[in-house]
């Protein structure tokens, strides 16, 4: 990928309904230039499908976080279950450097968000935890 492969990435995160015309003039190619990058994109795997992002329904409201999650031993894949069990946690990514596991909450209130952190503390094989409430999102 060159630097006009990641400028239409970039307008296409914008509008993936941005007609190939509208890309082709946003980067100064041609039209058939431009559809030739894309189907190579799409061929090697670099954009994946087109999509349609909506906000989540209630989105505003609720009170998301990550959370940073140090693991006693060779405990990661208990406490990965363990997680599994709490509802406001929506996704786990293992990680490399200081923590072992990063988790996306989500909750309701901050009443429901306090009692999802006391869960997740109380879990064995968790020995440090830091969350950072999540107050802005841009998404790409």
């Amino acid at each position: 990928m060159d630097e006009i492969d990641r400028r239409l990435i970039g307008l296409l995160r914008t509008d993936a309904r941005m007609p190939v015309a509208a890309l082709a003039k946003a980067v100064s190619l041609s039209r058939g230039a431009v559809q030739n990058r894309l189907d190579r994109m799409r061929a090697n795997g670099d954009i994946l499908g087109f999509t349609v992002r909506v906000p989540p329904e209630g989105a505003a409201s609720r009170v998301r976080a990550v959370m940073a999650i140090a693991v006693e031993g060779e405990r990661s894949s208990g406490v990965v279950a363990a997680l599994r069990g709490v509802p406001e946690v929506e996704a786990v990514h293992t990680t490399n450097g200081r923590w072992d596991l990063i988790a996306d909450l989500s909750a309701d209130s901050l009443a429901a968000f306090s009692r999802a952190l006391d869960q997740v503390r109380q879990i064995r094989g968790i020995s440090t935890t830091e969350t950072s409430i999540l107050l802005e999102s841009t998404r790409f």
